[in-house]
């Protein structure tokens, strides 16, 4: 596992720097953090939408699996490890 992977057990949250939130003017959900703004795609606001500090990456890679219908866990921890390269979210052991 490399420095920025993030293991099933691990329980990420927003860093809190960043809000996650709706904006209506460019409907879609955005992070905003001090120096701008990432607009996020439909997936990427669901994945981070469940990252709330109590679920652990396997749990949101299954509850999104079981939303979608498909198996997206691959892609879900993608996400999560970019997302906390880029300082996006942290995780607890």
């Amino acid at each position: 596992m490399t420095a920025d992977a993030v293991a099933p057990t691990q329980v990420p949250s927003l860093s809190p720097m960043y809000l996650f939130r709706w904006e209506e003017p460019q409907q879609a959900h955005v992070l905003l953090y001090p120096e701008g703004v990432v607009k996020l795609n439909e997936t990427a606001a669901a994945i981070l939408a469940l990252c709330d500090g109590h679920r652990s990456a396997a749990d949101i890679a299954a509850t999104l699996s079981e939303r979608y219908e498909a198996n997206v866990a691959p892609g879900v921890y993608r996400f999560l490890e970019v997302s906390y390269a880029k300082g996006w979210i942290r995780t607890d052991p």
